[in-house]
């Protein structure tokens, strides 16, 4: 028998069970990352913000690795029959990334980045205002993902594989400019 797509305790990944353990998973790691803030900003550290800084930088990455893993997802399963059991793997997949991953790595990057724009810059430099229209793009970017995950799962309407090559560049690009912008502060 195959042990293929079974977790260390024989349970398949696509099962109810695996469901619920990674979004308790994830849950709990939320929960952390929420005290680690609290504690932050109870405590007030003299280098505060370097923290804020540091933990906004991780949920862009974990934003930006679900972002450019996404449509890859979608690549693949464009190929996939629907209703087989290839198709109902990979809507399992997108599903989990984008609730367990994406939302809340997203949030995470809005709530932290939007603080650190008010309590540092004052919301004032071109550069800023570049990159929040950028990240409005990103987050644009990911509802339209969103919404190809909600597709997906009804098995209507897909996009061509060679349509969801393109859209991965896109968070790539905006991901440059978004980096250019902080780093460099051109304007």
């Amino acid at each position: 028998m195959s042990t293929a797509g079974r977790d260390g305790d024989g349970s398949r990944q696509t099962d109810a069970p695996a469901g619920r353990k990674s979004r308790l998973r994830a849950f709990v790691a939320l929960s952390v990352l929420v005290a680690i803030v609290v504690g932050l900003i109870a405590w007030q550290p003299a280098d505060l913000m370097l923290w804020i800084k540091a933990l906004h930088v991780i949920a862009v990455i974990s934003w930006m690795a679900g972002l450019l893993y996404m449509p890859r997802l979608f690549i693949y399963h464009t190929d996939a029959e629907p209703g087989s059991q290839t198709s109902e793997t990979f809507k399992v997949m997108e599903q989990r990334l984008l609730k367990v991953i994406m939302r809340p790595a997203m949030m995470i990057t809005w709530t932290l980045g939007l603080y650190l724009a008010w309590s540092v810059y004052g919301f004032q430099g071109g550069w800023l205002h570049a990159k929040i229209l950028a990240v409005i793009l990103l987050t644009a970017v990911h509802l339209h993902y969103a919404d190809a995950v909600g597709r997906f799962s009804r098995d209507s309407a897909r996009r061509t594989a060679r349509y969801w090559r393109l859209m991965n560049e896109v968070p790539t690009v905006l991901m440059i400019v978004i980096v250019i912008l902080v780093i460099v502060k051109p304007f």
